[in-house]
């Protein structure tokens, strides 16, 4: 395994010399093989999931009834363009590492990814707040979530993250064993750059949302655990316990959303640019490289598990996905019967 020396500026007086180890390039099969099994899974599932769930969201109108119905509008538009890039990733790694499109194109891609990491947290934090105003204020809920404040604050997300990620369109393509490769980054200086970034990431795009989420669920579980109220319309009694169910849905999906894809790509990505920066051991730098594959497989895996937030944490989205079942089963049923009466005419004449 070869290892550089490579001196990076810090400012026009100083330089700092890191042992910048480029050791884990020998380590890429284990990546593109990780990648492209996950990808192969996650694209068309997340792929037609989202199309579906946006289907649903606007044919039907709910994406303008509910607040929550326009978060998770805008959390499926997300997530299906994403997927969209999938195949171009694949593509990449079938290849070998071998990039066959546009410099453009691979920045996109990676401008992409960050757009849709750091809009899913703010998207799922969020309907977090939703829900919390929802079970702790439900006379002033209506007041104050209204649909067309929700847009606005879905609107302000994508500006803010899509501004934030431009520093993410810098890296393009870069020549490698003369190969032109993407998805690393262009210079040596560049990992100084992407650790200042990863701060700014884990601060304002993962740390303050999941503070956010963890006060607004202790809140939330306190409300839930407490005794409802008694009233005398059975109907009312039946709203109250379908909104604690889809809170307690809300609460899990979340958290677990939070635990299991997004902590530990945040946790992991800043030990591996502290490495690959700090000039550690060769071993310690490859052993962070496939943490840092796997956990970013699992951050990638979001966007196929938002739908199954759509479908457990919101009526609405049920109520019109089973009347599109049965929309599709009645259109086959009198298809069938159509083939049918036709037959027995064909029988009759014959």
């Amino acid at each position: 395994m070869n290892e550089h020396l490579i001196t990076i500026p810090i400012s026009n007086d100083t330089t700092k010399t890191v042992e910048l180890l480029t050791c884990f390039h020998d380590d890429d099969a284990f990546k593109y093989q990780a990648y492209i099994y996950t990808f192969l899974l996650v694209f068309p599932v997340a792929f037609l999931c989202n199309i579906g769930a946006l289907v649903i969201f606007y044919v039907h109108g709910s994406h303008r009834k509910t607040p929550s119905s326009v978060v998770m509008m805008n959390m499926a538009i997300s997530d299906g363009s994403f997927a969209l890039t999938l195949p171009l990733r694949l593509a990449y790694y079938f290849r070998g590492g071998i990039w066959d499109f546009s410099d453009w194109v691979c920045r996109l891609c990676v401008y992409g990814f960050y757009v849709n990491l750091y809009t899913s947290i703010l998207f799922l934090t969020l309907l977090s707040v939703l829900r919390w105003i929802a079970v702790t204020m439900p006379h002033r809920h209506d007041s104050l979530a209204t649909p067309k404040r929700v847009l606005f604050i879905c609107l302000f997300i994508w500006l803010f993250v899509g501004v934030s990620s431009i520093p993410f369109l810098c890296d393009g393509i870069v020549n490698r064993q003369g190969f032109p490769r993407c998805f690393e980054p262009s210079s040596p200086s560049s990992w100084g750059r992407i650790l200042i970034l990863n701060y700014v990431g884990v601060a304002l795009g993962f740390l303050l949302p999941f503070l956010t989420i963890i006060a607004c669920y202790s809140r939330l579980v306190r409300e839930l655990m407490a005794k409802p109220r008694v009233s005398n319309c059975n109907q009312s009694q039946n709203n109250v316990r379908d909104t604690r169910k889809r809170s307690v849905y809300l609460v899990a999906m979340v958290t677990a959303t939070f635990l299991l894809c997004f902590l530990p790509y945040h946790i992991i990505r800043s030990l591996h640019l502290h490495a690959v920066c700090g000039g550690w051991d060769c071993d310690i730098v490859v052993a962070l490289q496939r943490a840092v594959v796997v956990t970013l497989c699992l951050a990638a895996s979001n966007c196929m598990i938002n739908p199954l937030l759509y479908y457990y944490s919101t009526k609405t989205f049920r109520d019109k996905m089973r009347d599109v079942q049965s929309s599709i089963r009645s259109r086959s049923g009198s298809f069938r019967s159509g083939r049918g009466q036709k037959r027995s005419k064909k029988n009759s004449i014959t």
